[in-house]
C-alpha cells in the first residue's frame, strides 16, 4: 500500500473518531431548547394549547454541531425578535454576533443545502444522483453513437455524427430549456402529468426527469467521442486477427476491441463525470432544488450572501471525493501508467 494511501486512511480514521467524539458530546435538542430567554419560553408554553403560533423554532444538527433558532412575531426585553444558539462540544453558545453568528449561519445553510431530513431529491443528494444517472445513461448511449459514427453504413454514420455535432455545438442550458419548456409546448403535455403525486411533488419530479433527459443526451454526445477515440486507438491488427479467426464485426467489437478500449476510456470518462457534477448547478434555471437553487433561495429570503460560502465548500468536497476515487481507479486500470 502506498504511503499516500496509508496517510489518507489514517486521516479519515482520525476524522471519524473526532466526529464521533464531538457528536457524543454535543448538547441535546432539549438542552438547546431550554437556553432561550424567559420571554420566548413563556410564549412557547402559552402556544402549546393554541392553534395560533407566534413562535417558530428551527433545530438543525450536522452530527457534531447543533443549530437552534427561535423567531417571534414580537420583540423580547432586549428588543430582539430572533434568538440563535449553537451547540458544540457539550456547550451552548449564543449566536447574536461575531464568530458565533457566522458559525450558526454556516451550520444552518449547510444543513439546508445537504437536504438533511429531506427525501432523496434534495440538495447535495440531488446533485450527486443527477450526475451519476446522467453519466451512466450517457455512457450507455455513447457506445451506440460511437459505433454508429465509425460504421461503414453512411446513413447511420451521418446521423450519429449529426447528433454528436448538435449536442456538442449547443449550450447545455439551452438544451435544458428546450427539453423542459419547448418540447411540452409542442406536444401539448406537462412533465408533472407523468406522475400521480401531489401537485408540488409532481412538478418537482417532472423537472428532475426533464433535467436527466437533457443532461444524458448531452453527456452521450461527449462520451461518444471518448468511446470512438478509444476504439480507434486499438491497433488495426487486432481487428484483422479477429476477422481471420472467423469472428463477425459484432463479435470482434464485443469480445476483442471494446474490452481493450475500456481501460483507455476511464480517465476521460472520469473527467466527464466531474464536469457534469459542476454543470448540474444549471438546474436552478428550472427551479430544481439542488445546492445552487437552495443557496439562491436562502440568499433571497434572508438577504445573506454568506450562503454561497458553504455552497462552494460542499461542491469542493464532493468534487474532491470523486476525484480521489477516480484517481485510484485510473492508477489501477488505466494503460497510461
Amino acid at each position: 500500500m502506498e504511503k499516500k494511501t496509508k496517510a489518507a486512511i489514517i486521516a479519515i480514521v482520525l476524522i471519524v473518531i473526532a466526529w464521533a467524539a464531538l457528536a457524543a458530546a454535543k448538547p441535546s435538542k432539549e438542552v438547546m431548547m431550554s437556553k432561550c430567554s424567559p420571554e420566548i419560553q413563556k410564549q412557547i408554553e402559552a402556544e402549546k394549547n393554541s392553534t395560533r403560533k407566534r413562535i417558530t423554532v428551527t433545530y438543525n444538527s450536522l452530527g457534531f454541531i447543533n443549530y437552534c433558532a427561535f423567531s417571534s412575531s414580537s420583540k423580547n426585553a432586549d428588543g430582539a425578535s430572533k434568538e440563535v444558539y449553537v451547540g458544540f462540544a457539550g456547550k451552548v453558545y449564543s449566536a447574536k454576533e461575531g464568530p458565533a453568528k457566522f458559525v450558526s449561519q454556516m451550520v444552518n445553510y449547510t444543513y439546508r443545502m445537504l437536504g438533511c431530513g429531506e427525501n432523496v431529491f434534495h440538495g447535495a443528494k440531488l446533485t450527486i444522483l443527477l450526475t451519476t444517472l446522467t453519466v451512466l445513461i450517457g455512457f450507455i448511449l455513447s457506445i451506440f453513437l460511437a459505433l454508429g459514427k465509425i460504421s461503414k453504413n453512411v446513413i447511420i454514420s451521418k446521423l450519429c455524427g449529426a447528433y454528436i455535432f448538435f449536442f456538442r455545438g449547443t449550450p447545455l442550458l439551452i438544451q435544458l430549456f428546450v427539453v423542459y419548456f419547448a418540447i411540452p409546448g409542442v406536444f401539448g403535455f406537462a412533465w408533472k402529468d407523468l406522475f400521480s403525486a401531489p401537485d408540488t411533488e409532481a412538478v418537482y419530479m417532472g423537472a428532475f426527469v426533464a433535467a436527466l433527459i437533457a443532461f444524458s443526451l448531452n453527456s452521450a454526445a461527449y462520451c461518444a467521442e471518448i468511446v470512438r477515440a478509444a476504439i480507434q486507438s486499438i491497433d488495426k491488427g487486432q481487428n484483422e486477427a479477429a476477422r481471420a479467426l472467423g469472428l463477425t464485426y459484432g463479435q470482434t467489437m464485443r469480445k476483442v476491441i471494446i474490452p481493450q478500449s475500456v481501460r483507455r476510456m476511464i480517465p476521460p470518462i472520469c473527467n466527464e463525470f466531474i464536469m457534469i457534477l459542476k454543470d448540474a448547478s444549471l438546474v436552478f434555471a428550472i427551479s430544481l432544488m439542488d445546492i445552487t437553487t437552495i443557496s439562491k433561495n436562502i440568499m433571497t429570503n434572508e438577504l445573506s450572501y454568506m450562503v454561497f460560502i458553504p455552497a462552494l465548500i460542499i461542491y469542493l468536497i464532493i468534487t474532491a471525493f470523486f476525484t480521489f476515487i477516480f484517481n485510484k481507479i485510473e492508477k489501477k486500470l488505466s494503460v497510461y501508467e
